[in-house]
């Protein structure tokens, strides 16, 4: 299922927003020209991941917790306390809209 989810213009690159998308919450991040989505909550602890930090060089978002940064591409922790992935979703943008993809 592909769901339009807002704009393009409406993200601004390097911050993360959090969407509402069939009943699944989403941390929706554009870096540049590319977006990204993350299941928007910490695998370490219920905290959002849209409230962290997104460190565009290496394409990942901090959790404002303790501080775990997952890959925005896989899903995958980097750095510890968390030691289990989030999901990711396919974000594509079709003319100017976003849309995300879910399973």
């Amino acid at each position: 299922m592909k769901q339009k989810i807002c704009k393009l213009d409406e993200l601004f690159s390097g911050k993360a927003r959090r969407f509402e998308v069939a009943d699944r919450a989403i941390a929706v991040v554009r870096i540049d020209n590319q977006v990204y989505a993350i299941g928007d909550k910490c695998s370490h602890a219920d905290v959002s991941l849209s409230d962290g930090e997104v460190l565009c060089d290496t394409k990942e978002i901090e959790c404002v917790r303790h501080a775990s940064s997952f890959s925005l591409e896989t899903g995958k922790p980097n750095t510890l306390p968390a030691t289990q992935p989030v999901p990711v979703y396919v974000a594509t943008v079709d003319n100017g809209d976003v849309f995300i993809e879910l399973k």
